[in-house]
């Protein structure tokens, strides 16, 4: 279980995560699932261009942090791992795990972990777990993660989801989390996560966070299409929208501002189209359009933005 404090620590018990850096694209990666709430909060750390730490079992928050401050500094991460769990007099209890910006992977499976607690150590990659229903667990989770195809998110999903397959957690699931930072920081720290997300108490956690990761590549679609419109990239722009509207279809806003830059472009009877659907889906997406032209976010004419409203 996560819960009640012994020297500073929770108890992070009965969690199974994975840290990752993608081989392609060098974005560094955790995720995570356990039966207690809010798990992410303590266990996920990552930082573009540094590394990621998963730190569980009687969990030592500080590991995150402590970590990543060392490997910032050139420290690689074997080497971090080992200094940090020098001086923990309660190392026995600590499941750790870290991968810094150049794939180079540690992890520690304390003696004492909740049985049954195993690690296995891939190229770039760990997976770890503790109080589980199987010592299968964690074999399962490596396996998936490296048969897996598609962006980090989707396959640290597969080893989440492999896990649970394979019996999971002892107790049952509770919480999940991912996150995920950019390969090389932009020197914003607001812009160098490129995901951050938690279940914090849901009856099928990773489902759940599946759907999150869902609705945030549609997202990010729409950022990008901003970005390219920002550019004068019209094509790729709506290109952009169209994939999001595409994968998040049940979000009535994604197509709306879809439709605006339709308008915006002159493309009139495409946009009065997907107005009108939208508008059907959800009618306050009307009143939205309506309070454009005051925060100069309208660059058509009145009159069409009246034609576009009468739904004619």
């Amino acid at each position: 279980m996560i819960g009640g404090k012994r020297s500073g620590s929770a108890h992070a018990g009965g969690t199974y995560s994975i840290v990752a850096r993608d081989a392609r694209t060098g974005e560094l990666g955790v995720a995570v699932q356990s039966h207690w709430f809010g798990v992410g909060r303590l266990v996920c750390w990552v930082e573009a261009g540094v590394g990621v730490v998963a730190s569980q079992a009687m969990v030592e928050v500080s590991y995150g942090p402590k970590g990543l401050a060392r490997m910032s500094a050139g420290v690689e991460a074997r080497r971090a791992l080992a200094e940090l769990l020098a001086v923990d007099a309660e190392r026995d209890l600590r499941q750790v795990a870290m991968v810094d910006a150049s794939g180079r992977v540690a992890v520690h499976t304390g003696a004492r972990c909740i049985a049954l607690a195993g690690h296995e150590v891939g190229e770039g990659f760990a997976c770890q777990a503790n109080m589980m229903s199987s010592g299968a667990v964690w074999p399962a989770m490596a396996r998936a993660f490296r048969e897996a195809t598609g962006d980090l998110a989707e396959r640290m999903l597969a080893s989440l989801e492999a896990a649970e397959a394979a019996g999971g957690d002892l107790r049952g699931a509770q919480s999940a989390a991912m996150r995920i930072a950019r390969a090389q920081s932009t020197g914003s720290v607001w812009d160098d996560v490129l995901l951050d997300l938690r279940v914090e108490d849901h009856g099928e956690p990773n489902r759940e966070l599946r759907r999150l990761v869902n609705l945030n590549r549609a997202y990010r679609h729409m950022n990008q299409g901003d970005a390219l419109l920002g550019q004068n990239d019209v094509p790729g722009a709506l290109a952009e929208y169209r994939q999001a509207a595409e994968i998040a279809p049940q979000i009535a806003e994604l197509p709306f501002w879809q439709a605006v830059t339709l308008a915006d472009l002159g493309h009139l009877e495409q946009a009065t189209a997907l107005f009108r659907t939208v508008f059907q889906r959800d009618p306050r997406l009307r009143v939205l359009l309506e309070r454009l032209p005051a925060a100069g976010l309208w660059h058509g004419d009145i009159d069409t933005l009246r034609h576009i409203l009468s739904g004619e």
